[in-house]
């Protein structure tokens, strides 16, 4: 718990280096169980999520050592099968590690997941698929039961390209008998990360980035060595809370490959993009101008994620943006603290349009979700006198350090 105190007007301009990927680690330590061994992850963030992904390892049986951002995870005497319900109605990316845990034990139980309340994320894509490995699979009192003799390879069409359920196939079938094809799978970065990981491991996964993914499962899997992918929503995150305030940034330790979509919003919003290959520099205008619209949309469209710190840059831009958000109902919670600040916002249903305003207002608001609080963070930045974030327990699930990377880079922000 806790509060960030933010007093804005100070333009962020400096270097921020990029952290590890929350949305690559996560699945990457579930894949951990499916050896008998020991895997060292570098890159690794130091997040709440990840805190609790290694107490659902510990939890399993499995040794888990962190030295800053390297953690180490030894599965050699993992006995557990079963996730405890405190940590799935915390973290909803825990469902990811069904798959790991049957193909490693045979059988699994977890009860229903939770996570940021941003409206329904059904696991039906999941267990329909795990259905189709062989896997049985119970639901009663709120509980998953999965168990499995041998998972068996199959085709699995995905009615929606969900990263969650691409995942959870490519962990299940990565040690199964025989030949698993994903069609309209997950083409997001973090699914490549994933199977590169698995790779390294000895999987035979080919396909990762595109919409049709294989796996021909292997007969087993030793532990490596492996760095994390940099966090894309991250890095457009830091972009924004520049861009807002008129800085100049470079970021370093990026992937601007993976932020195109992204990166040409901030463009045709005024901003100046420089990229290499690991590096992102950014030199923003006084005022930003509006864009037109902004649909969300799984990779290589527009991220759900960066809707919303978006939508705080469209605040005090000149002209009217329009957001139209595809994946989830209920990611606008963001906008009543938004508009407590002084922003100009009308919602219907899934869209809402925002009229730029001149600035901003400090306040006291509540951070509700991870991303939505990000957006709160970007908009304090920019807005006249002192805002008050509470909620920060939601934003530390995807931001390491937020307050010590804005500081360093001239930003009046503390936390309390």
């Amino acid at each position: 718990m806790g509060k960030l105190i933010i007093d804005g007007g100070n333009a962020v301009s400096g270097e921020i280096h990029v952290q590890g990927a929350k949305n690559a680690v996560l699945p990457i330590l579930a894949a951990t169980v499916l050896t008998p061994g020991k895997s060292v992850i570098h890159n690794c963030p130091s997040l709440r999520d990840v805190d609790k992904t290694d107490q659902v390892l510990e939890g399993l049986g499995c040794s888990v050592k962190r030295v800053k951002n390297t953690v180490t995870v030894d599965a050699c005497n993992m006995t557990g099968c079963t996730i405890c319900e405190e940590l799935m109605r915390e973290m909803r990316s825990s469902i990811v590690f069904l798959g790991a845990i049957i193909a490693r034990q045979g059988e699994a139980v977890v009860s229903m997941p939770g996570g940021c309340p941003i409206g329904l994320r059904p696991i039906d894509l999941h267990l329909k698929a795990l259905r189709a490995l062989g896997i049985d699979i119970t639901e009663e009192h709120g509980y998953i039961k999965c168990s499995a003799a041998k998972i068996r390879g199959a085709d699995i069409h995905l009615d929606f390209p969900s990263v969650g359920a691409t995942e959870n196939i490519m962990l299940a079938a990565a040690t199964a008998d025989g030949l698993t094809s994903i069609t309209n799978a997950a083409r997001e970065p973090e699914i490549t990360d994933l199977g590169n990981f698995l790779n390294a491991m000895g999987a035979d996964i080919r396909g990762m980035g595109s919409s049709l993914i294989t796996i021909r499962g292997a007969d087993s899997l030793k532990g490596v060595e492996y760095t994390i992918m940099p966090d894309r929503i991250v890095a457009a995150t830091y972009l924004a809370a520049s861009a807002i305030t008129g800085g100049e940034i470079c970021l370093t330790g990026a992937n601007p490959n993976d932020m195109n979509a992204m990166l040409h919003v901030l463009g045709e919003m005024g901003a100046k993009i420089q990229c290499d290959t690991d590096k992102i520099y950014q030199l923003s205008p006084k005022r930003l101008k509006s864009v037109h619209t902004i649909k969300t949309m799984p990779y290589p469209g527009f991220p759900t994620d960066i809707q919303s710190p978006f939508m705080a840059l469209a605040t005090v831009a000149d002209g009217t943006s329009v957001f139209i958000e595809n994946i989830f109902e209920n990611r606008f919670q963001h906008v009543d603290e938004l508009v407590r600040m002084g922003a100009d916002i009308k919602v219907t249903g899934r869209s809402a349009v925002v009229r730029g305003v001149e600035a901003l207002s400090g306040a006291n608001v509540v951070a509700r979700e991870l991303r939505g609080g990000a957006a709160l963070v970007v908009a304090a930045l920019a807005a006249n006198g002192r805002t008050v974030i509470n909620g920060t327990e939601f934003i530390d699930r995807g931001y390491e350090h937020i307050e010590r990377c804005l500081r360093q880079c001239g930003a009046n922000i503390r936390r309390e």
